[in-house]
């Protein structure tokens, strides 16, 4: 099942929206064929699995699958794979979990179970799930899962007083948060970033078979058509703005230039950011990469809609300058926003820091 789970990881970057999923067969103890989900539209892993077994010459009838993820049940792009599993003759079917997908949701188990196939369910299934959190996320809670990045000085302060952050953290660094925007299926940011570092909003330092959505939150639609995220557009990189007050002539104008745009007004002229959330799920977006200003991360960690943070921390101090994330000051310690480091590890010169946002309930003594 880990050799599974390291298939999987091979199409971090290319399943999206669908889930990265790896199969390994086995017969006899001897590794025979293996594979992972292809692009939408692409063979999944447990074919890819079956063809690659035969293409080694290998008979498959009777052989063990180790899948990272229920096969699915049901007829999309491409055939049900429990059904591939079954004509195939396999004897033993392992599945790390069960898909959340109401369409499958226990069914491509019950189909193979009924084939006279022997099913196992839950082996490394936090791994598998930790490897597809936005499409669970997308799935059980009709949203995507939401990560920040930030960059920080040791201090934690995310740029100088005067707006200037680049560069606080090392290459190396920078290229691994480049590496979490290719497996995101979104990349947001707002337009004081924009204003400040006229970013491009995709993915450089690693290669990726396909560029993330980009969103802007911008409530005016002041977004300038020289913008960088705006000549993106013309690459075929595509650009979602939504803005809270609808002026039509700020608008037409961001379509003409290929923009797509949308309103979603919270009732006090800015962005609703839970709406918007819910919007770009009804997008297939599984997992939403924000970096951001510190008033607009102020504004998703207040309402509630970060999952995890992805820090970067540079060996350097920058006094008063601009924080990390824009958040009231709370006059007890019960009001604190409570994380759960998932990993800490360094990058190059930096520490990066892998934290979940725990319910607003949960609280910790000491």
């Amino acid at each position: 099942m880990r050799r599974a789970l390291a298939k999987a990881h091979d199409a971090l970057y290319r399943s999206d929206p669908n889930p990265r999923v790896g199969c390994v067969l086995v017969r006899d103890g001897v590794l025979i064929g293996e594979g992972a989900t292809q692009r939408p539209g692409g063979q999944h892993a447990e074919v890819e699995a079956l063809d690659d077994a035969r293409a080694r010459g290998h008979d498959v009838a009777g052989a063990t699958a180790y899948v990272t993820l229920e096969p699915c049940s049901h007829h999309g792009r491409t055939p049900p794979c429990a059904n591939a599993l079954i004509a195939a003759g396999l004897a033993r079917v392992v599945v790390a979990v069960e898909d959340p997908n109401p369409l499958v949701s226990g069914q491509g188990i019950a189909r193979l179970r009924a084939a006279g196939i022997d099913c196992e369910v839950g082996l490394l299934a936090d791994e598998a799930i930790d490897l597809n959190r936005g499409f669970f996320s997308r799935m059980q809670r009709g949203r995507p899962w939401v990560r920040m990045k930030i960059a920080a000085s040791l201090d934690a302060q995310s740029a100088l007083a005067n707006g200037a952050s680049q560069w606080i953290t090392g290459e190396r660094a920078r290229a691994d948060g480049h590496a979490w925007r290719a497996r995101a299926s979104a990349l947001l940011t707002g337009i004081g970033t924009v204003r400040e570092d006229d970013p491009r909003l995709d993915v450089r330092a690693v290669e990726t078979p396909r560029q993330p959505m980009r969103v802007l939150v911008d409530s005016r639609f002041e977004l300038a058509p020289q913008a960088r995220l705006v000549a993106g557009v013309a690459t075929g990189r595509a650009l979602l703005v939504v803005g809270a007050i609808d002026d039509a002539a700020r608008r037409a104008a961001l379509e003409r230039a290929g923009c797509e745009t949308l309103v979603l007004d919270n009732g006090h002229g800015k962005v609703d950011l839970a709406a918007l959330v819910e919007a770009l799920a009804g997008r297939d977006v599984n997992e939403l990469h924000v970096e951001a200003g510190n008033r607009l991360n102020g504004s998703f960690v207040r309402e509630h809609l970060v999952d995890e943070l992805l820090l970067y921390l540079a060996p350097s101090l920058l006094g008063p300058g601009q924080a990390m994330i824009a958040l009231p000051a709370i006059t007890e310690l019960d009001s604190r926003v409570v994380l759960a480091f998932d990993d800490v590890v360094r990058v190059g010169d930096d520490l990066r820091i892998r934290a979940r946002v725990l319910p607003p309930t949960t609280s910790s003594e000491g």
